[in-house]
């Protein structure tokens, strides 16, 4: 009879202050940040401006079918301007996004939201892990010092589900994260090249699905302090759609446990590495 067997997957955790550019300059390899845009025209420049030059090569920005001028602010930024011809979904727009930085020779990928959610200024301290040779997934936890997400207006029901589905993912998983839900991200190629990401769901269940996959594949995870910011023009997820989004994610994580299982393959767990370009 097929049996489940609970892996480990380590995750390291630094606290320490973000690294300057000198840190930068000892490090090998390239940098895109990568920003996936829908009506981000309040927001966009004052986060691009933001961005430090010294950790990131390149930039590239994916409109998902955007009506508010994203594209044509976009354009006169010094930005890599790719436009969907219609809204497809927030994993579709990620998986854009990966696509381009991959062409563009990334060695590490960072994800950052148009809308200034989450700082620019720590970019740094996502990608030196990669950069360095340590980490293959880097999060930007919200939750790892307490108190700092409430103290920086995350709602309770908000906390209260991050805690109850991360509790649940860290035992299907095998790790310890303290926050599995948040989007602010960082990626080797490694991971880019090996995890079949391309099938995931056009949604925002494309970010639990990622997570899923880098553990079951081995994956080397980081997390890092990240503060998450809550306003008017941040981009948030309601409450619906927030319910949603957490029943996919138990449900992917049955999936996986069926599949490891052997009782029932997913292809979202299925692939074999390919080599690096």
């Amino acid at each position: 009879m097929p049996r489940f067997t609970r892996r480990r997957v380590p995750v390291r955790r630094r606290e320490d202050a973000p690294p300057d550019a000198a840190v930068r300059r000892a490090l090998p390899g390239k940098v895109v940040c990568v920003m996936p845009a829908r009506n981000a025209a309040r927001t966009l420049e004052r986060t691009v401006h933001a961005i430090p030059p010294e950790w990131v090569d390149e930039i590239v920005l994916v409109d998902d079918g955007s009506s508010d001028g994203t594209v044509e602010l976009a354009e006169r930024l010094p930005l890599r301007v790719v436009r969907h011809p219609h809204n497809a979904g927030y994993g579709a727009n990620q998986k854009t996004c990966y696509l381009e930085a991959l062409k563009l020779g990334a060695d590490a990928v960072v994800m950052l939201h148009p809308d200034g959610q989450y700082e620019p200024s720590l970019i740094g301290a996502m990608v030196e892990p990669i950069l360095a040779g340590e980490a293959d997934l880097v999060l930007g936890s919200r939750l790892l010092r307490r108190g700092m997400a409430r103290a920086n207006g995350m709602p309770m029901w908000k906390l209260v589900a991050n805690r109850i589905l991360t509790t649940f993912q860290n035992l299907v998983m095998g790790t310890d994260l303290t926050d599995a839900h948040t989007g602010y991200r960082a990626y080797s190629r490694r991971l880019l090249l090996t995890v079949p990401w391309l099938r995931n769901s056009l949604d925002f269940s494309f970010d639990s699905e990622l997570l899923y996959q880098a553990a079951h594949f081995g994956m080397r995870i980081t997390e890092v302090p990240a503060r998450g910011r809550y306003f008017e023009d941040a981009s948030s997820v309601g409450f619906r759609t927030g319910s949603v989004y957490g029943m996919k994610t138990v449900w992917t994580g049955m999936r996986l446990v069926l599949h490891r299982a052997g009782l029932v393959p997913c292809r979202k767990f299925t692939c074999e590495p390919i080599a690096q370009s």
